[in-house]
């Protein structure tokens, strides 16, 4: 099952150990739009950019804005080098370690680099319904990911604008004043 196979359909509930060692369940689409990125190895050139344009975006960008959207990253590692990852780069979102490979294999994500990196570099856009939308895979492309998702998070925000302004009553418009209504009081007679 590959990843792509996915889109359309229901996201998968999972719950594994954060940063932090307590165990976190995700249930997408429950926070509204969810986005989870699967990066190779914790402390790598690629997975540290990755993970800081994350970073910085949700300091920087409307759309990443708590109550916005959750964001979840997710490698093999272990929770020790995670929770290192975590605090020498200041992360502001759950790091979940999938040491097991259950979250990969829920989501179809296969190995990166021909074989040679865990887990590929693999992002996943889910609605605010749990719905996957849309994936990206990009194991050298680790800029792609954060305009990937900005993207993503813009259009789901405008499809939810659409969707309030369709579904918000309608006023009727006064009636225009009759000929009557708008004439001068006659003056009276004296």
């Amino acid at each position: 099952m590959s990843h792509r196979t996915l889109i359309g359909k229901p996201a998968s509930i999972i719950t594994l150990p954060n940063y932090d060692g307590e165990e976190f369940t995700l249930t997408p689409g429950v926070k509204g739009p969810t986005v989870i990125f699967f990066y190779p190895k914790a402390g790598s050139y690629g997975c540290t950019k990755e993970a800081c344009q994350f970073r910085d975006a949700i300091a920087e960008k409307d759309t990443y804005a708590p109550g916005k959207v959750e964001l979840v990253g997710i490698s093999p590692d272990p929770v020790e080098k995670q929770k290192a990852f975590v605090e020498k780069h200041k992360l502001t979102y759950p790091v979940l370690s999938d040491s097991k490979g259950e979250a990969a294999k829920a989501y179809g994500i296969g190995k990166g680099m021909f074989g040679f990196a865990g887990v590929a570099r693999t992002t996943i856009i889910i609605d605010a319904k749990g719905t996957i939308r849309d994936t990206l895979e990009g194991t050298l492309n680790y800029g792609a990911h954060s305009k990937f998702v900005t993207k993503w998070l813009d259009k789901l925000e405008a499809e939810e604008k659409e969707k309030s302004s369709a579904a918000a009553p309608t006023l009727p418009e006064p009636a225009a004043p009759t000929e009557a209504e708008t004439e001068a009081p006659a003056e009276p007679a004296a």
